[in-house]
């Protein structure tokens, strides 16, 4: 039924970009907010940023303000995330998420690593 499927993870260098995409289906996606977090090995898991429904107002973690920046496309069923000026302390698993109350609905991730 509900399903968010994250991509356009990879290996990246320092100071360098990508590019995230989650795919969503099974639900009435303009409906709700989503969220990206991440997590990387022996660490907790991390919120990166949200973005509402309606109005689409964006918010993120103070460790990625000013570099990463989150969107939707309703009509695609999508939600992005851009990533510039990657460090190597964003290297981790980056998982997209949204709730149905009180259900947590969430996707299979994908791996971005920094590393010169």
């Amino acid at each position: 039924q509900v399903q968010l499927v994250e991509s356009g993870g990879g290996l990246v260098q320092p100071g360098g970009s990508l590019r995230l995409s989650c795919a969503a289906s099974g639900f009435t996606f303009s409906r709700y907010g989503m969220q990206w977090y991440r997590q990387a090995p022996g660490k907790e898991r991390e919120w990166v940023a949200s973005i509402e429904s309606n109005p689409n107002t964006t918010r993120y973690g103070d460790s990625v303000k000013g570099r990463f920046t989150i969107s939707r496309d309703n009509a695609k069923n999508t939600m992005y995330l851009q990533m510039d000026s990657l460090k190597y302390e964003d290297t981790a698993v980056y998982y997209c998420t949204f709730r149905i109350w009180p259900t947590d609905y969430w996707g299979q991730g994908t791996q971005v690593t920094v590393s010169s």
